[in-house]
């Protein structure tokens, strides 16, 4: 385990900048998303709170979700964006769309919070703090880190092609690589019992409250 840990201490020192290009890229994504809310007009924010207003309202009358198809939905869809992420890795030419994927997602994030903020104040606040922020205490650093790890292997593969005096079989990086994904796996699998069983009943206790 100490092994693992001084590895691991090791492999983040040498990769920092790449870590930190992938948070910035995302956190300049939040804020872009955050932008798009307030760039948008009257009718097009009263269109889509409509719409949001209707969900609220059909989980006011005690519209029952399928809790077991709900975690199969989720986590597949992690799951297909982290394999999106692992096979754009293996591909030099698939690097400028992982840094569009993980900006996206900060876009994603940004926007939803920013219209939740601007439609309902504070508990706007509170409603995203509920719903959206537990799941993605894990899911955005799981992205995060897919993302870096893919954009190291494309760099690695790069390097080799561009390097005659890189010879080293890639075989273990690939192995590494691979291992790493499938314990993200791991981890956006306990993210989706998160926002199944917790996020979901959370967001409906605030749809509730602020309701009353």
């Amino acid at each position: 385990m100490y092994k693992n840990r001084n590895l691991a201490s090791e492999h983040i020192r040498n990769h920092a900048p790449i870590y930190l290009f992938m948070i910035i890229l995302f956190f300049i994504g939040i804020i872009f998303g955050a932008v798009i809310v307030n760039s948008m007009n009257f009718v097009q924010k009263q269109d889509l709170f409509f719409y949001l207003d209707q969900f609220f309202g059909q989980l006011l009358e005690g519209t029952t979700v399928d809790k077991q198809e709900m975690l199969k939905s989720t986590f597949f869809y992690h799951v297909n964006y982290l394999l999106l992420l692992f096979v754009l890795g293996l591909s030099i030419i698939g690097l400028p769309i992982i840094w569009i994927l993980l900006f996206v997602k900060g876009v994603v994030v940004g926007f939803s919070v920013g219209f939740f903020v601007n439609q309902l104040g504070w508990k706007g606040l509170v409603f995203a703090t509920a719903s959206i922020a537990p799941q993605n205490l894990l899911v955005i650093p799981v992205y995060l880190i897919a993302g870096s790890l893919a954009m190291i292997f494309s760099l690695h593969l790069l390097r080799k092609l561009v390097s005659r005096k890189l010879q080293k079989p890639i075989l273990p990086p690939f192995v590494r690589y691979s291992s790493l994904f499938v314990l993200l796996i791991t981890i956006i699998g306990l993210a989706s019992l998160i926002e199944t069983f917790l996020s979901n009943q959370a967001m409906q206790i605030v749809i509730q409250w602020i309701y009353d």
